[in-house]
C-alpha cells in the first residue's frame, strides 16, 4: 500500500481500544502498539505535524500495511500487546522485549493462616492468584487499602496454630497501626482469621460496584462537610479498589515466563540423551503442534528449546496453505515440511530433537515430511496428551514409552509440548478474532464496546437502592 492507501485504511478503524500491527513489504510486523482509540492513536503516526523523531520516521517509511486487533478494554489492549511483542518480537519494539512480566496478587490459601502478597514469581500450587494486573504500583496501593479493612498479614512468617509459643511472640508494627490481627502473636484464632480471608476472596471475586458508590458517596459527603482529610483518605481507598479492576485473566492472559516448570533442565536433557540412545548430547529441540480454526483454516507453531529453556527468536507460527478440512497428519506434514525446506535453503543447523503434539499418525508424518524436504532427519518423537506416552521414530511398532510423572526427561518434552501448544493457540485466538471482529464489523463492535461503557457508567450513577450488595464470585509468520 501507498501512504494515502494507508491513511484511508486508519480512517476505518473504530474509536475503540485495541492493537495495531504494523507490516513491511514482506508483510512482516515489525511494530506492535496498543491504542484508547485505534483510529486516532494511529492516525497520529501519519500527519503531516508529527514530530516522530529519527527511529519512528525511519518505521514509518518501511510501513507497507496496518491491521488491528480489536480489545474489549484499555487493559485488555494493554496485555494483548505485552504478550504479541515477547512472542515475535518486532524490530522496532523495545519496551516489554525482556523477562519482565506483569504482576499478581497472590493468597497462600493452604497455610494455616494465609498470607497476601505482591508477586511476580508466584509458587506452583497452594495459592489463590489474582491477575494480572496492568499496574505494579496500582496493585500495592491496592494491597495496603484491602489490608486496613480486611487486616491479613504480609509477613513471612511460618506460624502454626500449634505452636505454643505464639503468645510470646511480640507483633510488629501493622499490629499496632490496625493494619494486622497479628496471628503470629497468637492475638486472633484460626478460624476467625480464616473468615476474614474468605471475606477478602469474595470481595476480589465479586462485583465490586456497590462499595465504590458507598466511597464515592462518603467522599463527596466529606469534602462538603470540609473534612479533606478523610476525604482524601475515602479517595485514596476509592482509587485502590478501582485499580483492582484493571487486570486480566489467568487463563486468558498467560505468563508462561511466570508458570515456568520446576525442574533442572541440564538434568533434563541429560535424561532425554540417554532415553533416546544418542551419539551425542541432545541440546535443540523444537515442538511442532497444530490449532485448528474452525473447518477450513488452521495455524501451526514451532517453537525452540536450546539446552532445555525457550529460545524465543527460533519462534515460528505458519498459516496452513496446502490443507483443507480436519486432517491433522496432512496439517502436521505441511509444517514440518516447509520448516526443514527453508533450514535446508538457508543451510541452517538442525534441531536435535523434534517433538510433535500427538501419537504414531502425527510422528510418520513429520517423518514423511523431512524426508520430503531432503533433510537430514534428527531424534524425532511424539508425546500423546493425555497419557503421557513417548513414541520414539523407529520403535513406534514397539509401543509407548511411560516415564514416570517425575522423570526430568519427561518434564523437559512436556515444557516444550506445552510451550507449542499455547504459541499455536494465541496464534489462533489472534486470527479468530480477526475473523470474527474483521474490519467489515469493526464499526458494530466499537459501537457495542460503547454502549456497555455507557450502561455500565449508568449503573454506576444510578445504584438500584432496592438490591442488596453481592459478594458473590462472578516470532513471525512463515
Amino acid at each position: 500500500m501507498d501512504r494515502d492507501t494507508i491513511i484511508e485504511k486508519i480512517k476505518s478503524f473504530p474509536q475503540a481500544p485495541g492493537v495495531y500491527l504494523m507490516k513491511d513489504a514482506r508483510g512482516r510486523v515489525i511494530y506492535i502498539g496498543k491504542a484508547v482509540s485505534l483510529r486516532s492513536r494511529v492516525g497520529q503516526y501519519f500527519q503531516p505535524s508529527a514530530d516522530l523523531g529519527p527511529k519512528k520516521e525511519q518505521m514509518i517509511a518501511e510501513v507497507a500495511d496496518i491491521e488491528f486487533l480489536p480489545a474489549e478494554s484499555e487493559v485488555d489492549a494493554l496485555l494483548t500487546e505485552a504478550r504479541l511483542i515477547k512472542d515475535t518480537r518486532p524490530r522496532y519494539n523495545v519496551r516489554l522485549t525482556d523477562d519482565k512480566t506483569f504482576p499478581y496478587l497472590e493468597i497462600t490459601v493452604r497455610e494455616a493462616f494465609p498470607g497476601v502478597y505482591f508477586t511476580r514469581t508466584p509458587a506452583s500450587k497452594g495459592t489463590k492468584l489474582y491477575g494480572p494486573f496492568s499496574s505494579a504500583a496500582g496493585l500495592r496501593t491496592a494491597i495496603g487499602e484491602l489490608q486496613k479493612i480486611f487486616r491479613f498479614r504480609t509477613c513471612s512468617l511460618e506460624i502454626r496454630q500449634d505452636d505454643p509459643n505464639r503468645r510470646y511472640f511480640r507483633p510488629c508494627i501493622l499490629y499496632s497501626i490496625k493494619r494486622c490481627t497479628a496471628p503470629c502473636a497468637g492475638r486472633i484464632g484460626r478460624e476467625a482469621y480464616r473468615k476474614s480471608i474468605a471475606r477478602l476472596r469474595r470481595f476480589l471475586e465479586g462485583k465490586r460496584v456497590r462499595v465504590v458508590q458507598d466511597l464515592a458517596r462518603e467522599m463527596k459527603h466529606l469534602a462538603k462537610c470540609l473534612h479533606f482529610e478523610d476525604a482524601a483518605r475515602v479517595r485514596d481507598q476509592l482509587r485502590a479498589i478501582e485499580a483492582l479492576s484493571r487486570r486480566g485473566s489467568i487463563t486468558e492472559d498467560l505468563q508462561p515466563e511466570v508458570f515456568a516448570p520446576t525442574f533442572d533442565p541440564a538434568e533434563g536433557m541429560k535424561a532425554l540423551t540417554e532415553m533416546l540412545e544418542a551419539a551425542v548430547p541432545i541440546r535443540s529441540i523444537e515442538g511442532v503442534d497444530i490449532a485448528n480454526l474452525g473447518q477450513t483454516e488452521a495455524v501451526g507453531a514451532i517453537v525452540s528449546f536450546l539446552d532445555g529453556r525457550p529460545f524465543k527468536p527460533g519462534y515460528r507460527r505458519f498459516r496452513i496453505k496446502t490443507v483443507r478440512g480436519p486432517d491433522d497428519f496432512g496439517m502436521m506434514r505441511e509444517v514440518v515440511f516447509r520448516r526443514f525446506r527453508r533450514l535446508t535453503e538457508e543451510l541452517s543447523v538442525l534441531p536435535d530433537l523434534v517433538l510433535v503434539d500427538g501419537g504414531p499418525g502425527q510422528l510418520h508424518a513429520a517423518a514423511e515430511a523431512i524426508a520430503a524436504a531432503d533433510a537430514e532427519r534428527p531424534h524425532l518423537v511424539s508425546l500423546a496428551k493425555r497419557q503421557e506416552e513417548i513414541y520414539v521414530l523407529g520403535k513406534a511398532e514397539a509401543g509407548p514409552l511411560r516415564l514416570p510423572r517425575t522423570d526430568p526427561g519427561l518434564k523437559i518434552l512436556q515444557a516444550v509440548r506445552d510451550e507449542a501448544h499455547r504459541f499455536a493457540q494465541h496464534y489462533h485466538h489472534l486470527l479468530r478474532r480477526k475473523a470474527l471482529f474483521g474490519e467489515k464489523d469493526a464499526r458494530d463492535l466499537a459501537r457495542r464496546n460503547t454502549a456497555k461503557r455507557k450502561t455500565r457508567r449508568t449503573r454506576r450513577q444510578r445504584p438500584r437502592r432496592d438490591q442488596p450488595a453481592s459478594d458473590s464470585g462472578s516470532g513471525g509468520e512463515v
